[in-house]
C-alpha cells in the first residue's frame, strides 16, 4: 500500500508541476513525458516499461509444469540536474520479483530502488558515479533486461553477475588512435547488494574493468544491447575484462546470494571473480561471448569451533557463447550455449549445459517486441529439463 501511494505522488506532483513546464511529447519509447525547467537548469524523462512471460518446463518422470507472471515492471526517471554535465538515473521496481528478496538485513522491506545514482562529468572524459547502480561486471548483466536478445540472461550470469551495490564509481575514456577507443572503470562500493539498511557487514568490494574497441564505438551503444538492431555498416568489436575482489565478504556469491550465518554471527571470507567478455556486429549479425570465475580464500563457512555451518562460496567457472541474426523485416533468430561448472568438492553441485534457441520481432526495436526460447539444461549424473519461454515487452 505504501509502494502505491508512494508511487501515485510522484505521479500527481509530476502533472502538477506540468503547468508551469516545458513539455515535450517523445516519440514512442522515448518516455512518457519529458520536462524541462524553465530556466533549463534541470530535466526529467518518465518511462515505463513491463514483461509479459508466459513459462513451461517438462522434466524426465514429472509432470508439465507451467507459469504466467508479470517478470518485471520499472518506473524509471533520468535526466540532468543544475547542469548537463550533473545527470542522474533513477529506477523503481514494482513487480513481485523485482523488489523481492526481503531480510532482516534489508529491514524486511521490499527491495524497491534498483537504480539512484548520481553522474557527474567532472573534467574531460572523466565521470563521478555516487550511488545504487550495477557494477561493471559482466557484459550480459550491465545489458539492459529491456534489451536482451533472448528472453532472459544466461545461467553464467545467474550463477555468477555481482550486480548492483552502493559506492562510487570512476569512469574515463580515451582514444589510442583515431577510432581505437578504450574505456576504464574503477569501483569502490560496500560489497553487500542493493538496499542494504544494516550498514557494512563484511568489507568493501572493489571493482575494476577496461574495454578496448579497435573498430570505433557500436552505433547507439549497441556494445550493451542485444542483437544488432543498428545494423551496423562496418564490423564492430569490443574486448572486456573486469576483475571484482570482495574483501571479508559474508554472501556466498560475493554481493549476491545467501549470508553465510555462523554460531557468532555472519562468516567472512574475500571472494574474487574474473570476466572476460567480447562482443562483435556486423549487417544484422551479432556474436557474445563471456567467461566467468569465481574462487574464495576459505569456500567453507565455520563456526567459531571449526566446525562447518553447511554454507559454501559458489566456487567454479562459466562460459557462455550467443549469437544471432537480424532479418530485414525485424525478425531474429538466435542461439546460445552455456556451461557451469562449480566446484562439486565444495559445492556438491554437478557440471549443467544449456542450449537455447530464440525466435524475436522486433516491433519498434526493444521498445515493443516479442520473443519467445526454447531451452535444454543437461545436468551431469542428473535430470534433464526442457524450458519453453514467450514473452512480450512494453516499453514507453
Amino acid at each position: 500500500m505504501k509502494l502505491k501511494l508512494s508511487i501515485v505522488a510522484i505521479l500527481l506532483l509530476a502533472i502538477n508541476i506540468v503547468n508551469s513546464q516545458e513539455i515535450k511529447s517523445p516519440k514512442f519509447g522515448k518516455g512518457l513525458f519529458n520536462l524541462v525547467g524553465k530556466d533549463s537548469s534541470w530535466t526529467m524523462k518518465v518511462g515505463f516499461r513491463a514483461q509479459f512471460l508466459g513459462t513451461s518446463t517438462w522434466q524426465k518422470g514429472e509432470s508439465n509444469q507451467s507459469n504466467m507472471l508479470i517478470r518485471r515492471s520499472r518506473l524509471k526517471f533520468d535526466g540532468y540536474a543544475y547542469s548537463p554535465k550533473l545527470k542522474y538515473k533513477i529506477e523503481l521496481g514494482l513487480s513481485n520479483l523485482d523488489n523481492s528478496g526481503t531480510s532482516s538485513y534489508t529491514s524486511n522491506s521490499p527491495r524497491i530502488i534498483m537504480d539512484a545514482v548520481l553522474q557527474w562529468n567532472f573534467y574531460e572524459n572523466f565521470e563521478l558515479w555516487v550511488g545504487q547502480t550495477k557494477l561493471p561486471g559482466n557484459r550480459e548483466r550491465v545489458i539492459s533486461s529491456s534489451s536482451l536478445q533472448l528472453v532472459d540472461r544466461s545461467l553464467l550470469n545467474s550463477k555468477f553477475n555481482i550486480d548492483r551495490d552502493m559506492g562510487i564509481q570512476l569512469r574515463h575514456h580515451f582514444n589510442l588512435s583515431e577510432k581505437f577507443v578504450v574505456k576504464e572503470i574503477l569501483s569502490i562500493s560496500q560489497g553487500e547488494g542493493r538496499n542494504v539498511t544494516t550498514g557494512n557487514l563484511g568489507g568493501h568490494e572493489y571493482t575494476g574493468r577496461i574495454e578496448l574497441l579497435p573498430f570505433g564505438n557500436f552505433s547507439n551503444k549497441g556494445d550493451y544491447v542485444g542483437g544488432d538492431l543498428s545494423r551496423e555498416q562496418k564490423p564492430k568489436f569490443a574486448l572486456g575484462a573486469a576483475y571484482d575482489f570482495n574483501n571479508s565478504a559474508v554472501r556466498n556469491r560475493g554481493n549476491q546470494g545467501s549470508y553465510m550465518v555462523t554460531d557468532n554471527g555472519l562468516f567472512e571470507t574475500n571472494i574474487n571473480t574474473l570476466f572476460v567478455d567480447a562482443m562483435f556486429k556486423y549487417d544484422g549479425f551479432s556474436f557474445m561471448a563471456e567467461y566467468a570465475e569465481r574462487d574464495a580464500s576459505e569456500p567453507l563457512a565455520k563456526n567459531s569451533d571449526g566446525t562447518l555451518t553447511g554454507d559454501e562460496v559458489q566456487v567454479g567457472h562459466g562460459l557462455n557463447l550467443q549469437s544471432g541474426y537480424l532479418f530485414k523485416n525485424n525478425w531474429e533468430v538466435s542461439g546460445r550455449y552455456t556451461n557451469v561448472e562449480l566446484d562439486k568438492n565444495i559445492t556438491g553441485k554437478n557440471p549443467e549445459n544449456q542450449y537455447t534457441l530464440g525466435i524475436s520481432k522486433y516491433i519498434v526495436g526493444h521498445n515493443l517486441k516479442v520473443q519467445s526460447d526454447i531451452s535444454h539444461l543437461q545436468i551431469k549424473n542428473d535430470h534433464n529439463e526442457l524450458m519453453f519461454r514467450l514473452q512480450c515487452e512494453l516499453h514507453f
